[in-house]
């Protein structure tokens, strides 16, 4: 088994070199093959999906690599890998068919932000998981900025600046952790329980693993790069690559250890139902299909956050709480993978429009919780997981009660996408059936690998009956209040006296895409503004008092006469005199007695 991981890896790595290597060269013969090498990279996922549906969950190690490398597949890492291979094998499939300049670049960083990605979902000890994070989050900032576009520079500048920023948090809280002799992963929420310095190591840990999860407030690369990437990248970059924050939190925190953490865990929650709210408030306001999805993502990761700040806050519910986590980490990301794929698919893809819209329509539908969706089922999972936790400050209110609402939410965004995916032009330039038959059973069969992963764990989840008339009901009204909300709001858009308001027609010009960023960069404008004119006055102002000055009596005159007058003998005795008289007087008045 250790060989047949080792191939997983080197595999995907040996391709990424041979499309770098073929694409340094010109040559009629050398771009043929760089070309078929390219289209066929998407092969290269499939041994990770072998062994990762044939591995037996023992430690492997490798004391040589990396300071010594340690993989384990557990019952989280094991579904996670298995998104990981689904998403990029359908990205690396799409790429070819895309409106890319460069596919061969694309498909290389590609390659090797898979290989970091799962290590970071099967990472057993410190160092390994701490590499092979760095080398994801980097490599991530190569796919957001591929295009080039001046869009894509701003989104990977401001990805950069958060990703240092969050691993720097990650490799503070893996030092303390370390300090404490701790480096197996396994040992690690038990040891950050007993630490003293447990709430340091905490803090780190969520702001470091918040950033990649695009937490609220650590979100703001977020609604930037999924715009800016090519949609395969914006696939894999909300499906999967959020879901290494969310591991990190799972791995590291003390979930279900010790005694509760009624601090970290009420703020996770708190931070988790404002950014549900926030998310969908905002997203609304643009018109662009992709940042739509960004902040609905914005908003599916605070739903999987309020989980594990309730594991926090009852450590009893933390092995419920952890599952219901995992099975919703995978259902919104083979969803909000289909979703950014049919971004592609509708833009080129040859298929009738009818074969568009449906999968692309049921994958919508799954990520608001409609009932026989993947989404139906992880809504169901994470409320049932909850147990009788309560809001923190209001023990009569039910975190469970309040995680519905989160699919209002969805709703309504998910309604603004479908209006805004129905304004774009369809050009119908390229298409490929094999990756368009691969993006349609993606986006219609997602709930069977849902309900399978659900029923999987030990003990199982309690999943719903399909047609349970208590379970549908309960999920069905979130989504019932969503449309309602949305065709309201298109009906009033479309009476007369609406029809300029920026409200109800919004152009994403309310709240810009990075929302505090973007307050933070006006506010630093405004400032610099400020301390140019501040300046400029200062300046004036000194070269007036210069003016004066040299239009003035001349200074140095008068002192050149004080001076003569000093130099003269009649004043300087005078001087000695006094100065002689004045220690006498401090001598006899005893200021010179010991």
């Amino acid at each position: 088994m250790a060989v047949m991981w080792t191939l997983s890896f080197v595999v995907p790595l040996l391709v990424a070199a041979t499309i770098a290597a073929l694409s340094l060269g010109a040559g009629e013969a050398r771009a043929r093959a760089r070309e078929l090498v390219v289209q066929y990279a998407w092969l290269a996922v499939v041994p990770t999906g072998i062994v990762a549906s044939l591995d037996d969950g023992a430690l492997k190690t490798v004391d040589w690599m990396l300071f010594g490398t340690a993989i384990r597949l557990d019952e989280v890492g094991r579904p996670l890998v298995l998104l990981a291979v689904i998403l990029y094998g359908i990205a690396l499939a799409f790429v070819p068919r895309s409106i890319s300049e460069r596919p061969a670049g694309l498909n290389g960083f590609l390659l090797l932000c898979f290989t970091a990605n799962v290590g970071v979902f099967v990472a057993a000890n410190l160092v390994t998981f701490y590499l092979v994070f760095a080398a994801m989050s980097f490599l991530g900032y190569a796919i957001v900025v591929h295009d080039r576009t001046t869009s894509a520079r701003r989104a990977g500048a401001v990805y950069l600046v958060m990703t240092v920023f969050g691993e720097s948090a990650v490799l503070g809280a893996f030092l303390l952790i370390a300090s404490e002799g701790v480096t197996d992963v396994i040992s690690v929420p038990a040891a950050v329980a007993a630490s003293d310095a447990r709430d340091v190591i905490v803090a780190l840990l969520i702001i470091g693993f918040g950033v990649k999860a695009g937490m609220i407030p650590l979100h703001v690369w977020l609604p930037l790069a999924h715009p800016a990437a090519p949609s395969p990248a914006s696939a894999v970059l909300s499906g999967v690559m959020l879901k290494a924050g969310i591991i990190g939190l799972l791995r590291f925190l003390p979930l279900g250890e010790g005694a509760a953490e009624p601090l970290w865990g009420g703020l996770l929650v708190t931070l988790a139902l404002v950014g549900g709210l926030l998310a969908a408030v905002v997203g609304v306001l643009h018109d662009n299909p992709k940042v739509i999805l960004a902040y609905s993502s914005i908003g599916q990761m605070g739903f999987i956050t309020a989980l594990i700040g309730a594991a926090l806050l009852e450590p009893a519910i933390a092995p419920a709480a952890i599952a219901a986590a995992v099975v919703y980490s995978v259902a919104h990301g083979l969803i909000k993978g289909a979703l950014f794929f049919s971004i592609q698919v509708w833009d080129l893809s040859r298929a009738p429009t009818w074969a568009v819209v449906v999968p692309q329509t049921v994958a919508a539908l799954g990520l608001a919780g409609a009932p026989l969706t993947a989404g139906f089922i992880a809504k169901y999972v994470s409320k049932e997981s909850l147990g009788d936790v309560a809001l923190p400050g209001l023990p009569v209110v039910a975190l469970a009660d309040i995680l519905p609402w989160f699919a209002v939410g969805s709703t309504v965004l998910l309604a603004r996408f479908a209006i805004a995916m129905s304004r774009r032009t369809r050009r119908r330039t390229a298409g490929k059936p094999i990756s368009t038959a691969a993006w349609a059973v993606l986006a219609l069969a997602a709930a069977a690998p849902v309900w399978w992963l659900a029923t999987g764990f030990a003990p199982p989840l309690t999943v719903p009956g399909w047609f349970s008339p208590g379970p549908v009901v309960d999920q069905s009204w979130p989504f019932l209040l969503g449309i309602a909300l949305a065709l309201a709001a298109a009906a009033l858009a479309r009476r007369p006296r609406f029809r300029e308001a920026r409200l109800l027609h919004p152009r994403g010009d309310i709240v810009p895409e990075g929302d505090i960023v973007v307050l933070l960069e006006r506010a630093a404008g405004g400032t610099m503004r400020g301390v140019i004119r501040a300046s400029g006055v200062l300046g004036a102002t000194r070269d007036a008092l210069v003016e004066r000055v040299r239009r003035g009596p001349s200074a140095m005159l008068a002192i050149d006469g004080l001076q003569a007058r000093l130099g003269s003998w009649v004043i300087s005795g005078a001087l000695a005199a006094a100065a002689l008289a004045a220690a006498l007087v401090f001598v006899a008045m005893g200021g010179g007695g010991s």
